[in-house]
């Protein structure tokens, strides 16, 4: 089942439908193997620094965050081995190229004082 999820950058609001992963298989498995996915937002208990990885998935875009800030934005590339933050996180977004989100949000990537 898809939620409403309310990202913030640049004060400009962006609506994206997620599918929320909370237990550890959805999480583990993220968007490996899937050719079309929906968003996936990943809700970790408390803070953590975990790195995260393309292998086996197309390219999209990460957001990491504290509840509602964004800590850290990137366009992730397949086969990258390990990506995180500098700072500890409590959700990561992932959106996948194929969601029209991806290219909502990716306009605001190269520009990172978000």
């Amino acid at each position: 089942m898809l939620k409403n999820f309310t990202l913030k950058i640049k004060n400009k609001k962006i609506n994206i439908k997620v599918k929320i992963c909370k237990s550890l298989f959805s999480q583990l498995l993220g968007l490996m193997f899937k050719n079309e996915s929906p968003s996936l937002l990943f809700i970790f208990r408390k803070p953590k620094k975990i790195s995260i990885h393309s292998f086996f998935c197309r390219k999209f875009i990460a957001i990491w965050l504290i509840d509602k800030n964004i800590i850290d934005i990137r366009i992730i590339k397949p086969n990258s081995l390990s990506v995180k933050p500098d700072k500890e996180f409590n959700k990561l977004l992932e959106i996948p190229e194929n969601n029209i989100e991806f290219k909502k949000i990716q306009k605001f990537i190269d520009d990172k004082n978000i």
